[in-house]
C-alpha cells in the first residue's frame, strides 16, 4: 500500500471538515526527553522543515546541557514538564505511576517544584508550566493543588473528560500513539496510526467526544525506528497541503503565550 492510499482516510476526513466549514486543529507532544540524541535531532529537524511546533516533555531529574543546546537551536521547540525523575511510585501490582495515588501529596508535591525550577532555570520563556505525568497518570488528589503550585496545563493520553482538570487548569491531551508498547516497541504500522487519528476526528466532528479539544500526536523518540519517523514525516506532509487542517502551537492550545516559528533553523 502506497502512502497515498494509507492517508486516503485522514484526507476524506479532513474533506468532510472542509465541507462542514471548519478545520480540524493537532498539536504534537514528545516524550521523555533527557538528552540531545540522534533521535531527537531527527525529530525537531521534522519539525523544523514543516513549521510545526512541538512539545518536548523533560525529565527534569535526567535533563542535561545538550538538551538545552537542542532546544536552543529550534524555535519550533518548547519544553513542558514530565514529572520529575520518571520513576515509579505505585503500589505493588498497580499500574505504573510516578504521581502515584499511593504516595503522599507533600512528597509528590515538593519534587515536581524542584523538577519545575530545574526546567525554569535551564530553559527560561522556552519553558511552559504544562505538567505531563509519566506514564500518564496522576492521582486525583494532586489534582486540585496544580494550580496553586503554578501549573497552567495537564496533559494525559485519551479523550478528556472535561476542558479542566481542575480549577484554572485546562487539561489538553494526546490520542494518537504509534508505538505498540507491548508488541517490543515496535511501530504500529500506517493503516492503524492514521485510524486512530481517523477516529478522533470523526468523534470531535460528530461530538461523540470534546470537539474543542485538538487531536493530539505522541511521540517517544527514543523508542521511534525509521517506519515511526517515516510515518511522520508523511503525516506532517499531508497535513500541510490539506486546508482544513492546521497544527497549534502548544502554548495556543492552552491558551497560553503564542510561540513563533518563523526562524526554525
Amino acid at each position: 500500500m502506497s502512502d497515498a492510499q494509507a492517508f486516503a482516510p485522514l484526507v476524506q476526513e479532513l474533506d468532510r471538515w472542509r465541507a462542514d466549514g471548519r478545520s480540524a486543529t493537532f498539536w504534537w507532544r514528545d516524550d521523555d526527553a533527557c538528552v540531545d540524541s540522534p533521535a531527537l535531532s531527527r525529530l525537531l529537524s521534522l519539525a523544523a522543515r514543516y513549521r510545526v511546533p512541538v512539545a518536548i516533555a523533560a525529565i527534569p531529574a535526567a535533563v542535561e546541557s545538550s538538551l538545552v543546546s537542542a532546544i536552543g537551536a529550534c524555535e519550533c521547540a518548547l519544553v513542558v514538564q514530565h514529572g520529575y525523575a520518571h520513576r515509579n511510585h505505585a503500589a505493588s501490582g498497580a499500574r505504573s505511576a510516578e504521581l502515584a495515588e499511593d504516595r503522599a501529596a507533600d512528597a509528590t508535591l515538593a519534587e515536581l517544584a524542584r523538577g519545575r525550577r530545574t526546567l525554569a532555570a535551564a530553559f527560561g520563556d522556552r519553558f511552559a508550566t504544562i505538567l505531563v505525568p509519566p506514564w500518564n497518570r496522576i492521582a486525583d488528589h494532586l489534582l486540585p493543588h496544580l494550580r496553586d503550585e503554578g501549573y497552567a496545563g495537564l496533559s494525559r493520553f485519551g479523550p478528556r473528560a472535561s476542558p479542566f482538570a481542575a480549577p484554572g487548569v485546562p487539561e489538553v491531551n494526546t490520542h494518537v500513539d504509534p508505538i505498540a508498547w507491548r508488541r517490543g516497541r515496535a511501530f504500529v504500522g500506517i493503516a492503524t496510526a492514521v485510524a486512530r487519528i481517523v477516529a478522533h476526528l470523526h468523534g470531535r466532528r460528530e461530538k461523540s467526544c470534546d470537539a474543542g479539544e485538538p487531536t493530539g500526536l505522541l511521540t517517544h523518540h527514543l523508542a521511534f525506528g525509521d517506519d515511526a519517523f517515516a510515518f511522520v514525516d508523511a503525516l506532517l506532509d499531508v497535513i500541510a497541503r490539506h486546508d482544513a487542517a492546521r497544527w497549534l502551537d502548544p502554548r495556543d492550545a492552552f491558551v497560553l503565550r503564542e510561540l513563533t516559528c518563523a526562524r526554525c533553523a
